[in-house]
């Protein structure tokens, strides 16, 4: 069962889905449930996709949130399209307190579970905050600024850094902050200047109406200074599944293979014969990282 919640985060309202846990349904001291929280990535709404692996982490006997962060979707934020990994990290842990506080929801058995830039955060948090007892990370963002680097050249990070510098000074100026388009057709400036970006976004949006489709300067400014794998190694000994891509055009395998590396056990590395997007539903893998995400999270969370 699924139904609308509301939250507060940092003075905002968040809003999201909750999947009753289903041992709470019934009666006469059933145990209670562990529990799922769930985000997306740079920008994505809980729209693109996470209903197909909410529903069936719920199905395997696991109450689920999934969200939509500050400034994005269906949660407050005047500032549309801000996206700060510190004040999304805020906003996980809401949703983890939120959910602990639920009947029917064990608070020491939640997992996180994330996919690219929330895949970063899941690793960030899972080592850092105590209630956070499993992690599964699908595509998810290790080392940016040398994914940046890769994708984008040296020279063309270093004009990233000066149109950073820029908008900061104007900002700091009193002058509105610079924007930017997530995704736009190859040869365009974008966030996620890729072409498989580009089709996956325009193919989603119909389904997430309310998706923005530019972010601020800033945000990629701050994006850019995140190292969402600094501290993989401090994760275990909770267990850490990764779910990643060879030919991911955002995230170079090699980046995930070391931050891997570097964590401790128990873990497990899955990589798919495919690329950043083909994870989701409607992709190729989908169906496999379901049940690669699902298993881990019942071997440690049930």
């Amino acid at each position: 069962m699924r139904k609308d919640i509301a939250f507060q985060s940092g003075g905002l309202t968040l809003r999201g889905w909750f999947y009753e846990p289903p041992c709470a349904l019934s009666k006469g001291g059933s145990p209670r449930a562990g529990a799922i929280v769930m985000s997306h990535g740079f920008s994505a709404l809980k729209e693109h996709g996470l209903d197909a692996f909410a529903r069936a982490f719920n199905d395997a006997g696991l109450a689920v949130v999934a969200f939509d962060h500050r400034h994005l979707g269906a949660s407050d934020g005047a500032e549309r399209g801000r996206i700060i990994p510190q004040e999304q990290h805020d906003d996980t842990r809401a949703a983890l307190g939120w959910i602990s506080a639920q009947p029917g929801v064990d608070p020491d058995r939640i997992g996180l579970w994330g996919s690219s830039y929330s895949g970063g955060h899941g690793l960030f948090l899972g080592a850092m905050d105590p209630r956070v007892k499993a992690v599964v990370a699908q595509v998810p963002a290790t080392d940016i600024a040398r994914a940046l680097i890769a994708l984008a050249g040296k020279e063309g990070f270093t004009a990233y850094q000066a149109l950073f510098a820029g908008d900061h000074a104007a900002r700091n100026g009193g002058q509105p902050g610079g924007r930017i388009p997530i995704v736009a057709p190859e040869g365009q400036p974008s966030v996620l200047a890729t072409p498989d970006s580009y089709d996956w976004f325009m193919a989603a949006r119909k389904n997430a109406p309310r998706w923005c489709d530019t972010t601020t300067l800033e945000s990629v400014a701050r994006m850019a200074e995140y190292q969402p794998a600094a501290f993989i190694d401090l994760i275990a000994p909770k267990p850490l599944l990764i779910l990643a891509g060879k030919t991911d055009s955002l995230i170079p395998i090699a980046q995930v293979r070391a931050a891997f590396a570097r964590a401790g056990e128990p873990k497990k590395l899955v990589e798919f014969e495919g690329g950043h997007f083909d994870l989701y539903p409607g992709m190729p893998h989908h169906a496999r990282a379901v049940q690669e995400a699902t298993t881990w999270f019942r071997q440690a969370l049930m």
